[in-house]
């Protein structure tokens, strides 16, 4: 099990990622949604402000509740962002559960 600083450098990592993705992406997916990623395994959860294809203000917050939820255990979040699991075999198999509307679904898997 992966500890909440290994999680929370889990999701900078991701942060950093997205925001180094190419302009014309990032103006493709343009969301303004509160992003909430809860850790089962830990009972945590992290929210943060997913925004013109960035994720910003990530913080812990553990009652927190977003437009687009990502449910995950510790190990599977760091796997996700290291990129040992992908976000689409995460998801069929139910290692990864996402509510979100589906237009703002495609909109995140083209940026993950």
């Amino acid at each position: 099990m992966a500890s909440i600083e290994q999680c929370r450098t889990a999701l900078d990592g991701l942060a950093k990622r997205l925001s180094g993705a190419d302009s014309a992406t990032r103006k493709r997916v343009s969301l303004d949604r509160k992003l909430a990623c809860r850790i089962t395994d830990l009972r945590a959860t992290f929210v943060g402000q997913l925004r013109d294809g960035e994720l910003q203000d990530i913080s812990r917050d553990d009652e927190g509740k977003g437009q687009i939820t990502l449910t995950v255990s510790s190990d599977d979040l760091v796997a996700l962002t290291e990129g040992t699991l992908r976000f689409p075999s995460a998801w069929a198999s139910g290692r990864l559960k996402v509510d979100a509307n589906v237009f703002d679904l495609v909109k995140l898997r083209a940026l993950l």
